[in-house]
C-alpha cells in the first residue's frame, strides 16, 4: 500500500484497511459519490454495509492511471474474497470526490 501513487488513494486504502470511518471520511469531498458494478450507491449506506460493518479489507494487486485506478482483491465478511477494480477522481482539494468499483 505504501507503493501507491496518488496520496488521497492511499489515504483512501489505508482507511478501508484499517476500518476507521472518520479517516475515511476525512479522504472524501463532502459532496462524493460512488457507484458499484455500473450503479450508483449511496455512498454512505454502501460503505457501511460492504466496508465497515463487514470487515472490508483491500490488497492491492496493480495500479494505473496515475495511482487512480486499481486492481484489488477486496474481501469483506460478507461476500469472501473477489478480484475487483476501483476508479477514482480527485478534486483539487486532494480528495477523493469519487470512486467506482466493480468485479474484473
Amino acid at each position: 500500500m505504501d507503493m501507491l501513487t496518488d496520496p488521497a488513494v492511499r489515504a483512501f486504502v489505508a482507511a478501508v484497511n484499517a476500518g476507521d470511518r472518520e479517516a475515511f471520511r476525512g479522504v472524501l469531498t463532502e459532496d462524493a459519490t460512488m457507484s458499484d458494478d455500473g450503479s450508483e450507491r449511496d455512498l454512505a449506506q454502501w460503505t457501511d454495509r460492504e466496508i465497515f460493518d463487514a470487515g472490508g479489507h483491500m490488497d492491492i494487486e496493480s495500479e494505473s492511471e496515475d495511482g487512480r485506478a486499481l486492481i484489488v482483491r477486496f474481501r469483506n465478511d460478507t461476500w469472501g474474497e473477489m478480484r475487483t477494480s476501483w476508479r477514482f477522481e480527485v478534486a483539487d482539494n486532494g480528495r477523493v470526490s469519487r470512486f467506482e468499483t466493480g468485479q474484473v
